[in-house]
């Protein structure tokens, strides 16, 4: 353990693991407020694509969330022989995850405003020029209010419009783009698309693409055709239909980006909408239920 992390921040219990690191809740000695602590562990950095994400996580983790609040904040680096230590925001809430499967299915006026926090987020940080490449219900979080928050730029990678395509396969198999799966070079759009997997799963309760294996899996990402069950989708609004199909486009250069995701037509009426007292008072039911349990165990 770092003496330098040690002596400003104190360490508490473990929140969650990785392949190559653990994150646990911490303490400011100065302030006393909670963080979270996120330890890579250099010895399980085998290869030179592992090595590399050390080397960039911390900066790429800044550049996104530069005015990109909804983005989890970088707040302090500190390095030893051992390990790289990432001091973020604490986000004690459930993760989407959580929600999906513990939760009562979600309406699609609800579903979409979820969809609204997560798009802006990822929209700022392709505008900073980064893209996530593992966007999944374990990586969006909820924070002491509840609020919808991106985290874990492990797998980032900093990209220019025009410029070389990005590489390599990282990610949840269930929510990996067919043109990352493929080997091929692939852009920020993967990110829409695991986005676009995110939201059907929340209306649907159910993957688009999915197989017993991850090599099947994968498998299916790249030739099953996107279909709606009846039977899954019953009211389904064709707008929903409309915006998830233009989402989960294979061709990625015929897939929506990020900015035109918050210019569809079912997105813009829920705007419109937001402001509503009915709406916020359902979503903050939902976000509160969810999150009490949590805050209970994660606040002692």
């Amino acid at each position: 353990m770092s003496d330098v992390f040690k002596q400003s921040y104190r360490l508490g219990r473990q929140i969650g693991r990785g392949c190559y690191s653990a994150v646990f809740k911490c303490v400011s000695i100065a302030s006393r407020e909670s963080y979270a602590v996120k330890i890579i562990e250099k010895s399980k950095l085998t290869t030179p694509s592992d090595r590399r994400c050390l080397e960039t996580e911390a900066k790429l983790t800044s550049i996104a969330a530069a005015g990109n609040p909804g983005a989890v904040q970088l707040h302090d680096v500190f390095e030893d022989d051992d390990a790289l230590y990432l001091v973020l925001d604490f986000c004690p809430g459930p993760d989407l995850l959580d929600m999906m499967y513990y939760g009562a299915p979600l309406p699609e006026s609800k579903t979409a405003a979820i969809a609204i926090d997560l798009m802006e987020i990822i929209a700022a940080c392709h505008r900073n020029g980064v893209a996530h490449r593992d966007v999944s219900p374990t990586n969006i979080l909820f924070d002491s209010d509840c609020r919808l928050r991106l985290a874990d730029f492990g797998s980032a990678e900093a990209f220019e419009n025009g410029g070389r395509p990005l590489e390599g396969t990282v990610g949840i198999p269930l929510y990996m783009a067919p043109e990352m799966i493929a080997g091929e070079g692939h852009s920020e759009k993967v990110d829409v698309w695991s986005a676009g997997v995110v939201l059907y799963v929340l209306l649907g309760r159910q993957t688009p693409f999915s197989g017993i294996t991850d090599e099947q899996t994968l498998h299916a990402v790249r030739t099953q055709d996107l279909q709606f069950p009846p039977e899954t989708f019953p009211s389904l609004s064709p707008e929903a239909k409309d915006l998830i199909t233009k989402m989960l486009t294979k061709d990625p250069t015929m897939r929506l980006t990020a900015e035109e995701v918050l210019g569809h037509p079912w997105i813009v009426t829920t705007k419109k909408n937001r402001g509503s007292s009915r709406l916020e008072e359902e979503l903050e039911e939902t976000f509160n239920m969810l999150c009490h349990g949590y805050k209970v165990w994660c606040f002692n």
